[in-house]
């Protein structure tokens, strides 16, 4: 696809970008097949390759209006489009540098704005973890649509104490902590029970991606180099093998931190070392399962698995868990339908629009409740929660299910 961008975007960064995706769509249309929101909605506008003509026009110089905006915002950025894309379009970065563009040009709601940085400042500011408490401590008296948003608290127990050789360092997220601190506790332990040690950098925090996909770009990469800040010491020292992410959302955000930060010269080099030594805890499985073989006591029923798009799409990871969780003798099912497709979570998108969010949820759940499972697990914090806002079954992380079944065996 041939485009010629507007004098305004000659030689910059974005526009440049921008040319050299575009030149790679060859409009072929596949990746409308596989967009959560085009099959909910049948609008053009509404996939992928509707939005790459918006995109287009806009970088040509033509003015985009709130309806452009609109079908942008729709986008759930689950990067479903990429995985079944035969030119190897990179829409997630597009999608980015489009929105960016949208939102100088046609400037939202004071409404809008209002909530979209609550979002931002929020979440990952450390008065989330307090506000958080509260409201699990009033949950029951909290109305269904916010009860949805506030996890039950559990008691994430033990941190282990252990040393051992093998360290990696683990980013404990923004809000993972807070809503589900059980989850990091869990990894930890499961690590430890395979002889790696798992250190925590205090400075760390949000990933940067809250930020970042809510078209503050420049406060998202203020975030990645705190990030880089706080584990360079550690990687530089050659104290850890992996930065290892527990919440694939986090994940597939860290690993671009090279791509992120490229024009960035004090940190461009630093932030491609960081991205190369992520890893997503499924990728340590081949590690942690033939330490665990004959020390785990799986659940004989069912556990339905979804994998979230920024696992099996963002980060082309697929396959792993239910395959070594199998050899430990879980019993892990994918969906027979729509496996590939997003729930609708795709961080703030289910506060932002809710609709299609639900819409896409219940679907999904429809799909994972053939099963009949006795659980539901996933790999990312805001799936595990916007899903178990939509059923009984309890919805975890895979982690918590290996973490269990170590117990039981003990």
């Amino acid at each position: 696809m041939q485009t010629h961008v507007a004098p305004e975007f000659q030689g910059t960064a974005e526009g440049r970008e921008a040319e050299a995706i575009l030149r790679k769509c060859v409009h072929c249309g596949f990746c409308t097949a596989t967009c959560p929101t085009y099959q909910v909605l049948g609008d053009e506008l509404d996939g992928p390759r509707g939005r790459i003509y918006l995109i287009k026009q806009v970088l040509e110089g033509q003015a985009p209006t709130e309806k452009t905006r609109l079908h942008l915002d729709r986008c759930l950025t689950c990067r479903n489009c990429e995985s079944t894309c035969p030119s190897g379009v990179q829409y997630g970065a597009l999608v980015d540098i489009g929105r960016a563009v949208v939102e100088r040009k046609v400037p939202r709601s004071g409404g809008e704005r209002a909530l979209r940085w609550a979002l931002k400042e929020g979440l990952p500011s450390p008065l989330f973890a307090p506000a958080m408490r509260v409201g699990q401590a009033v949950r029951g008296l909290l109305p269904a649509a916010l009860q949805a948003k506030v996890p039950e608290r559990r008691d994430p127990g033990r941190w282990p104490e252990g040393t051992h050789a093998r360290k990696v360092l683990l980013l404990a997220g923004c809000v993972q902590p807070a809503m589900m601190p059980n989850i990091n506790a869990a990894t930890a332990r499961v690590l430890d029970a395979a002889g790696i040690q798992t250190l925590i950098a205090p400075q760390a925090g949000c990933c940067g991606a809250l930020k970042f996909h809510l078209n503050d770009q420049d406060g998202g990469r203020e975030q990645m180099r705190a990030n880089v800040d706080a584990w360079w010491p550690h990687v530089e020292r050659g104290e850890v093998e992996a930065i290892v992410m527990n919440a694939s959302g986090c994940g597939v955000t860290v690993r671009e931190y090279g791509h992120l930060l490229q024009h960035d010269p004090a940190y461009a080099d630093k932030a491609r070392r960081i991205g190369e030594l992520t890893r997503d805890l499924s990728e340590l499985l081949p590690d942690i399962v033939p330490a665990l073989q004959g020390r785990v006591r799986p659940p004989a029923d069912t556990v339905a698995w979804h994998p979230p798009c920024t696992l099996q799409h963002g980060q082309k990871l697929r396959g792993g868990v239910e395959q070594h969780l199998g050899a430990l003798g879980f019993r892990l099912q994918l969906a027979a339908s729509e496996s590939h497709l997003c729930c609708g979570s795709a961080g703030t998108y289910s506060v932002l629009q809710p609709q299609m969010a639900t819409t896409l949820r219940d679907r999904k759940l429809g799909h994972l409740s053939a099963l009949q499972p006795a659980a539901i697990v996933s790999a990312n914090i805001g799936c595990i929660t916007h899903l178990q806002g939509g059923t009984a079954t309890p919805v975890r992380h895979w982690v918590e299910l290996l973490d269990d079944a170590l117990a039981l065996a003990a």
